[in-house]
């Protein structure tokens, strides 16, 4: 019978190894996320299917960036229908309807979340976005692209300015290590990458005088005055957080 203790040890082991495999990644997304904040323009986010929970993580989240625009169609979360959510993201054309409420542009930078990083949602975001002079970051994991069949011209990975690589294993589970067939470690291992991200981003933009926008938790002292001048400066052009 396996241990919570096998289980923490395990995950333990995949968040190091993602940490020493994305150093140089993490560092290059750091800088494409300081750029947008010097120019005082947004980090767009996106997945679909599971990978929502990762946009979520980025967004109106306690100690999260203020500057983000979550790009979002409800048929692609599994909550409204998980079957046609799947059918969703394969569908082309989609990404286009969803930037035709607002585009990352140059200034901007596009995170796009998605561990198989093949079908045509994500990947013709990227495409979309990179059309219009915005930077990548691209959240997915190599060997599931590699091992993925392919449902657009392109891929995650070779669309990406910057390329997290999660390091998931085709299927995304974890368990048992032999032939695993449960515990998924995407959502896990996407988080904390953005984290990594995150961290590198205070600390670098603090040390060279940056306001770094970070929401604060509501649920502290102060949380709401502190947030009160982030929603009133984003709100008008992040219309999910009105």
């Amino acid at each position: 019978m396996v241990s919570a203790t096998d289980i923490a040890g395990s995950v333990a082991e995949q968040l190091a190894d993602v940490e020493q495999a994305n150093a140089e990644a993490v560092r290059a997304a750091a800088d494409l996320v300081l750029g947008v904040i010097r120019a005082d323009a947004l980090v767009y986010t996106a997945g679909a299917g599971h990978s929502l929970a990762a946009v979520a993580e980025t967004f109106y989240r306690a100690g999260g960036l203020a500057c983000v625009y979550p790009l979002y169609h409800p048929d692609l979360l599994p909550l409204h229908g998980a079957v046609p959510s799947t059918q969703t993201e394969r569908r082309s054309g989609l990404a286009a309807e969803v930037l035709s409420e607002r585009a990352p542009g140059p200034d901007d930078v596009l995170v796009v979340f998605s561990t198989s990083g093949v079908n045509p949602y994500p990947v013709e975001l990227c495409i979309e976005a990179r059309k219009r002079g915005a930077a990548v970051i691209a959240v997915t994991s190599r060997a599931c692209v590699a091992a993925a069949p392919k449902r657009s011209s392109s891929t995650l990975v070779e669309q990406g300015t910057v390329v997290l690589d999660s390091l998931v294993v085709p299927g995304d589970a974890s368990y048992p290590p032999d032939a695993p067939r449960t515990a998924p470690l995407s959502t896990v291992v996407n988080a904390f990458l953005w984290n990594l991200v995150l961290a590198q981003v205070y600390d670098r933009g603090t040390a060279e005088g940056l306001d770094v926008p970070l929401w604060r938790s509501s649920n502290v002292e102060g949380g709401d005055e502190a947030n009160a001048a982030l929603l009133a400066k984003y709100g008008e052009i992040v219309p999910r957080l009105r």
